[in-house]
């Protein structure tokens, strides 16, 4: 009588198990109710990156200022700065590379990395561009990358990357060389079109280049595009295209440092 009770209890005890597992099952989503989230990525500590978005919002306002002639690294000089370009629509380049530039940096600070911008606003004059290319060394920054956009002739299109060449230090060789190819590589793989009409297979090695002839610490410049070509210019002035742009930068520069 005692093992009869004692087994009736034990098949009450799993039906409610049962019970309890098939409610769990029928609670649970066959399917997302959404995107899953993305797979984390690796965090990446103690290193420091520069990011200088070319250029600046309040340039045209004080042509004395960015006009004034500074060292060119090779031995001449060039103005502190220029305006930059702007589309046909009249987006303006300062204004593209700043906000290129935030979304590198937000990305690159999930990763754990220190990111160091040249400029803080988009309202402000300079720095000029021997400042631009000398803060990543005062900082011993892992590497140093300007963003910008072109302003050639309509139907000339793509991306390229500049590094300064005949390099000037040990850094300006091998390590900028490998950053500048990595970031060619990863905007390739992100579906951007290297440059139609300047430099090699989207690498443009460059003397005349000062935010670049000035750092001793590795350094590139990516051009995202042709403002003045249809096809590169809504990919510039769309929050997407501007997107892409950011976390391809963001990637290659990951990449790099890690």
């Amino acid at each position: 009588m005692v093992r009869q009770r004692r087994m009736k209890a034990m098949a009450a005890i799993c039906g409610a198990l049962l019970t309890a597992a098939s409610g769990v099952a029928s609670a649970a989503p066959t399917s997302p109710a959404g995107p899953l989230p993305a797979s984390p990525v690796r965090p990446i500590f103690g290193q420091t990156v520069v990011i200088d978005p070319g250029h600046n919002g309040g340039g045209a306002a004080q042509p004395d200022v960015i006009n004034a002639h500074v060292p060119d690294g090779r031995g001449g000089t060039k103005p502190c700065n220029t305006t930059g370009t702007n589309s046909n629509s009249g987006y303006a380049e300062h204004a593209f590379t700043w906000d290129v530039a935030q979304r590198v940096r937000d990305a690159l600070t999930l990763r754990g990395i220190r990111v160091i911008m040249t400029r803080d606003s988009d309202t402000g004059v300079g720095p000029c561009v021997n400042e631009r290319g000398s803060l990543g060394n005062s900082v011993g920054a892992a590497a140093v990358v300007s963003i910008h956009a072109d302003g050639a002739a309509a139907g000339a299109h793509g991306f390229h990357v500049a590094h300064s060449s005949p390099p000037l230090n040990d850094a300006q060789g091998e390590p900028s060389v490998r950053l500048a190819t990595m970031l060619r590589d990863t905007m390739v793989g992100a579906g951007f079109v290297p440059s139609t009409y300047t430099g090699s297979e989207g690498l443009n090695p460059r003397p005349d280049l000062a935010g670049l002839n000035f750092s001793e610490r590795p350094a590139a410049l990516v051009e995202c595009g042709n403002m003045r070509d249809p096809g590169d210019a809504a990919l510039i002035e769309s929050p997407d295209g501007r997107a892409r742009f950011a976390n391809a930068i963001a990637d290659a520069i990951a990449a790099y440092v890690g």
